[in-house]
């Protein structure tokens, strides 16, 4: 019975091939809409899990660093290494930067700071290069940026050079990552222009000539000769990332690091909830309607072109219906054309996809199962669509054939 499918199709073959790919067109927006979303968590949490830590430190009454903004003491890294159960701590820090290059290129990413010497980005999936060997003017970039190793790059009034190259490696904005030291990374974000750094150091001596400290002269001299105080704290970091030591409880160390009055503690769980369910929420709900909506329109026009295509053959229906042919004939007759078409739209998005979704600005990562739901999403739209076509079938009236 296929077999009189197939030869019904190769009366017009033209208009089916050309009625699949449209059909294939659409499934392939369904399908990259799940891959962008795939993508979006992806991205998301990119940053936490390649940092690991057990425990995040934030800014109290904060949900950062990735939700909204946090600032924490520099000092807070040696605070939290001394309480027990705690093995290591590291800072940690991104900013955005927009570079200018020579050629008139610009260059948009976010830096990552690695707190050197507890990491130096081992971690990190290298396709080339190597990781950070020493504390400052290293980078190490992924490949989006199109940067080749050896790379000199200006950031601030400091010249670096990359080192090593990831692959994948987004932050929750799609932007590629650049991993620096966090000192290097601090430096960069407090880097001021000139006329800024003198107004900078007035100031301080202005703050220090009225305090206790600016009472002594040797004071103020020092101050004012190499534009630094001894009381003056390192720049702030975003966070701080802890790892619990083999044995001991997180929840424990949580409980107990929670207790100070200027810290938030999230555990790395706690963070990608965070980011799947607040920072990329609002577009996850909004691709999920599109798939919806997306999925709809589909099996509505399926449906009239398999409405149409029973429509253009009601004369060989009626026909078929005079010589005897059995309802159970044009049902599957019907059904393996609305089933056909869905097949050839599928393989058409299929085809879309492996050629089209590499060349996304952001990761499009469709996995077999959403595949295999995409199969399931046709197949049910080509069985509905042909019972439209079936109702419309099983109207043909055998004396239009007299008739005629």
């Amino acid at each position: 019975m296929m077999d009189l499918a197939i030869r019904d199709i190769r009366q017009d073959l033209g208009r089916f091939v050309l009625t699949a790919a449209g059909l294939g067109m659409l499934m392939s927006v369904v399908l990259a809409m799940t891959g962008i979303y795939n993508g979006m968590v992806v991205d998301a949490t990119v940053l936490p899990d390649t940092y690991g830590g057990d425990l995040w430190v934030v800014q109290k009454d904060t949900q950062g660093p990735f939700a909204e903004s946090s600032r924490v003491p520099a000092l807070l890294v040696d605070r939290i290494r001394a309480v027990p159960g705690v093995e290591r701590t590291r800072g940690y820090m991104t900013l955005s930067v927009q570079q200018q290059l020579p050629d008139g290129e610009t260059l948009r990413f976010t830096l990552a700071g690695l707190s050197w010497p507890d990491d130096l980005g081992n971690n990190l999936p290298l396709e080339q290069g190597r990781a950070l060997r020493q504390p400052h003017y290293e980078l190490v970039v992924d490949n989006a940026l199109g940067l080749p190793l050896g790379t000199a790059l200006l950031l601030g009034r400091d010249q670096y050079t990359v080192v090593g190259i990831t692959s994948g490696m987004v932050s929750s904005s799609g932007d590629p990552l650049v991993f620096a030291s966090v000192s290097d990374a601090l430096r960069i974000q407090n880097d001021l222009a000139n006329e800024a750094l003198r107004l900078e150091r007035e100031s301080r001596v202005s703050r220090v000539k009225r305090s206790p400290y600016g009472r002594d002269p040797a004071n103020l001299a020092r101050a004012g000769t190499q534009g630094t105080l001894p009381a003056t704290a390192p720049p702030p970091v975003t966070a701080v990332l802890v790892d619990v030591a083999p044995g001991h409880d997180v929840q424990k160390v949580k409980a107990s690091l929670s207790q100070w009055s200027d810290i938030s503690v999230y555990t790395i769980d706690e963070q990608r909830e965070l980011l799947v369910k607040g920072v990329i929420d609002r577009a996850r709900r909004q691709i999920g309607l599109f798939r919806i909506l997306l999925v709809v329109i589909s099996a509505i026009v399926m449906g009239l072109i398999v409405y149409t295509m029973t429509v253009d053959k009601m004369l060989s229906l009626s026909l078929l219906k005079l010589l005897g042919a059995k309802r159970r004939v044009i049902l599957r007759l019907i059904l393996e054309e609305s089933l056909l078409l869905g097949l050839f739209a599928y393989l058409v998005a299929l085809l879309i996809g492996e050629v089209a979704f590499d060349m996304f600005p952001r990761r499009v990562l469709v996995q077999d199962m959403d595949r295999l739901a995409l199969l399931a999403v046709v197949a049910g739209i080509s069985v509905a669509a042909g019972l439209v076509g079936l109702r419309k079938a099983l109207s043909a009236n055998p004396n239009e054939v007299l008739a005629s």
